[in-house]
């Protein structure tokens, strides 16, 4: 072989050398920042799809048509989101992220909206209820530290396993995150892959409900909730471009998804403003002997009657009460969504706790405030304000706490709300000051 040949072929090796040296290095590293142990190539065989592809099933439940579907695609023009389970570390907590998956798979990122969500595994008794008023995809955050590790998986396990065509709609819908911090790491835990390999037999009480508080780890070791990590997790885990962050008693009015999502295709009237926005619900609470009203003619007769009031009416009216309410309560049910009014939070709304549909693009939530200490959504609502949002009051969709009406003594918690006042006063506040800067009418 000549040796002008023989050069050549060896550069040629040295190049192919090179090339699989830097695949193998895109594919061993991850996003800087991010401590990744496991890594789970996507969900089981039979709900594997391309992420281009619509879920027939998903597709049914929204009722979206192929008009729609195509108007939110050009608008929206978002990027889809692979669906793998993972371990990271996030500050000083552990994430197991689609520990337990829904069946959906991957769906289209313009086609759905994720009502993201929190709790610990003894609020599993609202995830049947909340999925069958929702009907599209659910994803929630357990704080499972230590042998409230174990109670979870079996709680989740009863869920999907024990409780017949509710069961399947989990299956379907609703995903599990779990986390939990690395002084209270459970002493054994199942690969996602396996969890739901293992054995399970049904009880006759569910694990959420078999429970006393008492003896769960998070009690006997008084640890405080951190609600925002929960908040924050289950938001960064949804694969569509509209999220709902909310908590996990508060059920939604009928048909949210669809009628939301064909208000936002047809891109009018306050939807062409340029500025940011983000789409709340009017939130309501029911006598513990009423039912949760399905739609506004329902909650409307309610308010009549008064077995329906508005969310903390009794402990913090201003928090939850939305721009132009008595407007909104006298406006009758229409065919379609549409805006009822565009608010700021400021004036009378100052310190307004708005829960909204909106994007990953919003500001997250504090991950040092606590749920014992209240005030967990202010200080993100004091960056929406800085930030000149738009807030868009959705006609006719709403939220109703689970039933029962909180009194405020039971809502009150004192030496923890003064740590907590303590903390955004001297500290959190300065921070987002000089973050974000100032703007008159905006305060924490």
């Amino acid at each position: 072989m000549p040796e002008a040949m023989r050069g050549f072929n060896v550069r040629i090796w040295v190049l192919v050398v090179i090339m699989l040296l830097i695949g193998f290095y895109v594919l061993t590293t991850h996003s800087k920042g991010e401590t990744l142990v496991e890594y789970v190539p996507n969900v089981p065989q039979q709900i594997t799809k391309n992420a281009s592809q619509v879920n027939e099933t998903h597709q049914n439940a929204t009722e979206l048509n192929a008009n729609v579907l195509a108007k939110l695609k050009e608008l929206l023009n978002c990027d889809n989101k692979q669906y793998p389970s993972r371990t990271y570390q996030r500050g000083n907590y552990w994430v197991l992220e689609n520990y337990v998956r829904a069946s959906h798979g991957n769906i289209n990122c313009y086609e759905s909206v994720t009502y993201t969500t929190h709790g610990d595994f003894t609020f599993l008794d609202n995830a049947i209820p909340l999925v069958k008023r929702w009907r599209a995809p659910v994803g929630m955050s357990l704080f499972a530290p230590g042998t409230d590790f174990k109670s979870t998986v079996d709680s989740i396990r009863y869920l999907r396993d024990c409780t017949g065509e509710d069961g399947e709609l989990i299956k379907q819908f609703m995903t599990f995150h779990i986390f939990f911090h690395e002084d209270h790491i459970p002493v054994s835990i199942l690969r996602a892959d396996e969890v739901l390999k293992e054995s399970f037999k049904c009880p006759e009480i569910p694990p959420y409900a078999s429970v006393k508080e008492e003896n769960m780890f998070k009690n006997l070791k008084h640890l405080t909730y951190p609600i925002n990590v929960g908040r924050n997790v289950a938001r960064d885990a949804a694969i569509t471009h509209f999220v709902f962050p909310s908590d996990i008693e508060l059920y939604p009015s009928l048909n949210c998804v669809p009628m939301f999502l064909e208000m936002i295709a047809r891109n009018e009237g306050p939807l062409l403003n340029k500025k940011p926005r983000v789409f709340p619900l009017p939130v309501f609470e029911v006598k513990e002997t009423a039912r949760v009203p399905d739609n506004k003619t329902e909650l409307l007769q309610m308010l009549r009657t008064e077995d329906a009031i508005l969310f903390h009416k009794n402990i913090c009216a201003n928090c939850h009460s939305v721009p132009e309410r008595s407007k909104w309560e006298k406006t009758p049910q229409k065919e379609r969504m549409e805006i009822s009014v565009v608010g700021k939070r400021e004036g009378s709304f100052q310190h307004w706790e708005p829960i909204f549909i909106g994007t990953n693009r919003e500001p997250y939530y504090e991950e040092r405030l606590t749920w014992e200490g209240k005030r967990d959504k202010m200080t993100q609502g004091y960056q929406l304000c800085v930030k000149d949002y738009e807030f868009h009051v959705l006609s006719d969709a709403f939220l109703v706490h689970r039933p029962g009406i909180k009194l405020m003594a039971a809502a009150r918690r004192p030496e923890h709300e003064q740590t907590t006042n303590s903390l955004i006063d001297k500290k959190i506040s300065r921070e987002l000051r000089i973050l974000f800067g100032y703007k008159k009418g905006c305060v924490i």
